[in-house]
C-alpha cells in the first residue's frame, strides 16, 4: 500500500486500493455488515466485495456506497471550487473567469507579422 501523504507518485491503480480499502475500514469501524451496505446502496453484494478488493467499479457505484455510509460531502474535498481563489480574486477586481487562455511564452510565439504575406505574393 502506498503511503497517503505521497499520492502524487501513485497510480491511479494505487490511488483506487488506497480509496477502496479506506471504505471498508470505514464500513468495518461502523460494524456494518457488505450486505447490509449493499442493501442500502442500492447495489450487489458481489459489487461491494469488488470495491473493498479494488477491483474496479463505476463512479455512480461509489458515490451511491459513499452516500450509504454518510460520507458523501468528503467528495468536495477531492474536487475544490475552483471559484473560490482569494488571490486571484484581489487581482481581478471580484470579477468571475468566465473562460481559459494557456499562456504564451515568447519563443511559441509565431513570428508572422501584418505585410508579411504580400511579400510571399511578389
Amino acid at each position: 500500500m502506498i503511503d497517503k501523504k505521497d499520492m502524487t507518485l501513485a497510480s491511479s491503480e494505487q490511488i483506487e486500493a488506497v480509496l477502496c480499502a479506506q471504505v471498508r475500514r470505514i464500513r468495518l469501524a461502523r460494524n456494518i455488515t457488505q450486505a447490509q451496505l449493499a442493501d442500502e446502496a442500492g447495489v450487489s453484494l458481489p459489487t461491494i466485495g469488488r470495491l473493498e478488493n479494488g477491483k474496479g467499479i463505476t463512479l455512480d457505484t461509489f458515490i451511491r456506497v459513499l452516500t450509504a455510509l454518510g460520507i458523501q460531502q468528503n467528495l468536495e474535498a477531492l474536487l475544490p471550487d475552483p471559484t473560490v481563489r482569494p488571490v486571484e480574486r484581489t487581482g481581478s477586481s471580484g470579477r468571475e473567469r468566465k473562460r481559459a487562455r494557456p499562456s504564451q511564452s515568447g519563443s511559441a510565439r509565431s513570428a508572422w507579422a501584418w505585410g508579411d504575406d504580400q511579400d510571399a505574393d511578389e
